[in-house]
């Protein structure tokens, strides 16, 4: 329904539009604005007066009933408007005072006559110091603490808020939230820091008010008795009298609700993180400590009967301090015995079931294990990622780079372990441990040198290199110096990639094959019923797959796998034979995972003389050949590898071992025991487009 045109010639248009609240808001603006422009007649600054101190005693009512500060957000646009409806009433009121302050009292309104009588009290000296007590307790205590609450609330609101929106988006990943809930708290999350960040320069508005006060009244009392005297031939007494009623009335007018408002500040910025409403978190927070009440009031007793102290008031208040002490000592006992009833409804309606024995045969597949002094990195206490985030961006990047998905990492404590030391089990089965330092960082130098930053010496625990624990502020400086820095976290979950990576064969179980051809778009579910299981079964594709990530080659491009298991079970069913004709179809993958910076395969080849040994040392038929090289000939070949690979490996080079297609898998089971992350390559993996460069021969 359309809104009614405005047309300020008709009423009922005209008070309908100011109904509008946008109308009103605007309306009240340009009444504030007229105030400080345009003479009031004293009966306007009268109501104005009235609307400026209602208008401080609903902010301070709304301050102690909401439960959250944000329930509040207007606060700071509220507080603009009311300070500046004070100064236009307080240039108002001036201007009434100081052009009719000599007909008497009631010349700037009664209001301000009642308020200046009333402190004033028949003597000018008391009633202006207390008024000027009223405006240093405004200006020094309530407005100071104010502003200061504010600016720090701000400054910590905007500093935590990477960390609160990286824990949302954590809780979102871990399904803990849903999009709609992360999307709420993130606009909670925004409008915490925009409130708090208007609140530190609401304070201000506060702060100028209560100078601009103390400046209007200094100006109201010396220039109304100068033209008082001067103009209206009025005697010094008199035109004080007149006067200092006047401006003692005026600042009390604009001090009054500048207080009340002040107060509402203070408690509105001092509730960050305090939940319900002031009277329920006083309470609440009082009545968990009745001792300390029972204490305070047996404290007031013994004031009332220090001699010459007045025994009623102190009496009073112990008896109402000791009443709220025992009301809270029965609310605890009432809380301590619900509780108990519950617990023991519960002991008795669950039974005790008897764990089947089939649990005890149940086996973790990864297992980190903790030290007690670890768990802070579980929970991120230490700053940064948490350990658990990191495990699951790290199943998230191996299953891109691998092509299936990891098992769950359980993680626990284990108090049998050193506080600071941890252990991965794949299996049950020890893999591999390490020592780390929450809380601390891990400088390593590239080039091997000694580091020259105070800590405490250590060995990484992932490939054994020389390295140092330093303090979190020598960061800059081992960054300045061309140092690895990592935190503790990325220690451990750089360890547990490795030695998931060492033992990705173990981990790919005949059920994790199963799901990958499940899985597998419908277009290639045609290819996996012609393969499986008329041609191979899927336990001797298992094998297929363990071989080839056993040299860590990605089974995600499983269909071309399977094209290449299609075509070798045409010739051979030795899983062995079939693998290394997977290979060859994998060629470009191979190629591509193992080029340099500068785009090539570095290569370095076999002799004729050890492509021989290794072929004269085949024994067996074609399907069932086996390596029987003796072993002083094993232990040249293994020297001579070892010597050509240091070399390189000195230089930061990591070439590629190529050798003839019948004699690789033989090669490769002799190098993986010594150099496992050395790869193997025949000479039917090079694919027909890569970029090669022989660099050296063993």
């Amino acid at each position: 329904m359309a809104r009614e045109a405005f047309n300020i010639n008709n009423p009922k248009s005209f008070a309908t539009a100011l109904l509008r609240g946008d109308v009103a808001l605007a309306f009240g603006i340009v009444v504030v604005l007229m105030f400080m422009l345009v003479p009031m007649p004293p009966i306007i600054v009268d109501f104005g007066l009235a609307i400026s101190i209602t208008l401080s005693i609903m902010i301070l009512m709304m301050t102690l009933f909401i439960r959250k500060p944000l329930e509040f957000s207007t606060f700071p646009a509220i507080l603009l408007i009311t300070t500046a409806l004070r100064l236009g009433l307080n240039i108002a009121s001036t201007r009434l005072i100081l052009s009719h302050g000599h007909t008497g009292n009631d010349a700037a309104g009664n209001i301000i006559r009642a308020f200046g009588e009333f402190m004033l009290e028949g003597s000018y000296i008391v009633g202006g110091i207390v008024f000027a007590i009223l405006i240093i307790v405004n200006f020094i205590v309530i407005t100071k603490g104010s502003g200061r609450i504010a600016e720090v609330a701000a400054r910590f609101s905007l500093d935590a808020m990477p960390g609160k929106q990286m824990a949302i988006d954590s809780d979102l990943s871990a399904g803990l939230i849903t999009e709609e809930d992360a999307k709420t708290k993130r606009a909670e999350l925004q409008q915490e820091s925009t409130f708090f960040g208007a609140m530190d320069g609401a304070a201000k508005f506060v702060r100028g008010d209560a100078i601009a006060g103390l400046l209007i009244t200094f100006i109201n009392l010396i220039g109304g008795i100068i033209i008082g005297a001067t103009v209206h031939d009025m005697s010094i007494a008199d035109s004080a009298a007149n006067y200092t009623i006047l401006t003692i009335g005026d600042g009390l007018v604009s001090q009054v609700p500048a207080l009340i408002v002040s107060v509402a500040a203070g408690l509105l910025v001092s509730k960050a993180g305090v939940e319900g409403s002031a009277d329920e978190a006083l309470m609440d927070q009082f009545s968990r400590y009745p001792r300390a009440m029972a204490m305070s009031a047996g404290l007031m007793l013994a004031f009332g009967l220090i001699p010459g102290m007045p025994l009623l008031p102190f009496v009073v208040l112990s008896a109402v301090t000791g009443m709220i002490a025992y009301y809270a000592f029965e609310k605890q006992r009432i809380q301590a015995d619900q509780k108990e009833e519950v617990e023991r409804t519960a002991m008795i309606a669950a039974k005790p079931a008897e764990e089947p024995i089939s649990k005890s045969l149940m086996m973790d597949t990864i297992r980190l294990e903790l030290g007690y002094a670890l768990l802070p990195l579980v929970q991120g206490e230490q700053g940064g990622i948490r350990l658990p985030d990191q495990i699951k961006g790290l199943r998230r990047q191996l299953a891109e780079d691998m092509g299936y998905i990891l098992p769950a990492v359980r993680i626990q404590d284990n108090l049998q372990l050193p506080a600071n030391t941890y252990v991965v089990r794949i299996k049950e089965i020890e893999a591999g441990r390490g020592d780390v330092r929450p809380g601390m960082l891990m400088c390593m130098d590239p080039a091997g040198e000694a580091i020259t930053l105070p800590g405490e010496a250590t060995v990484e625990p992932t490939f054994n290199l020389p390295a140092m624990w330093i303090d979190e502020r020598y960061r800059e400086e081992a960054h300045f110096k061309g140092y690895t820095v990592v935190d503790a976290t990325t220690v451990v979950t750089t360890h547990i990639t490795e030695i998931i990576k060492d033992n990705m064969s173990d981990l790919l179980s005949y059920t994790e094959t199963q799901r990958l051809l499940n899985e597998l778009p419908p277009e290639w579910q045609k290819l996996v019923a012609d393969v499986i299981p008329t041609q191979m079964t899927i336990g001797a594709l298992q094998r297929v797959l363990q071989s080839l990530v056993s040299e860590r080659v990605s089974i995600r491009d499983l269909p071309t796998i399977l094209e290449g298991v299609a075509e070798a079970t045409t010739y051979t069913k030795n899983v062995g034979l079939i693998t290394e004709h997977v290979r060859a179809r994998l060629s470009r993958q191979i190629c591509e995972a193992n080029l340099n910076m500068h785009g090539h395969v570095p290569l370095i080849t076999l002799s004729p003389k050890w492509e021989q040994a290794f072929a004269d040392s085949l024994v067996g038929d074609r399907e069932d050949k086996q390596l029987a090289m003796a072993p002083s000939l094993l232990q040249d070949f293994i020297q001579n590898v070892r010597q050509v690979f240091d070399k390189f490996a000195q230089s930061g080079e990591t070439p590629v071992l190529l050798t003839s297609p019948a004699i690789r898998p033989f090669v490769r089971s002799v190098i993986e025991r010594f150099r496992p992350s050395t790869v193997v390559m025949s000479q039917n993996e090079i694919h027909a487009k890569a970029r090669i460069k022989t660099v050296g021969q063993i």
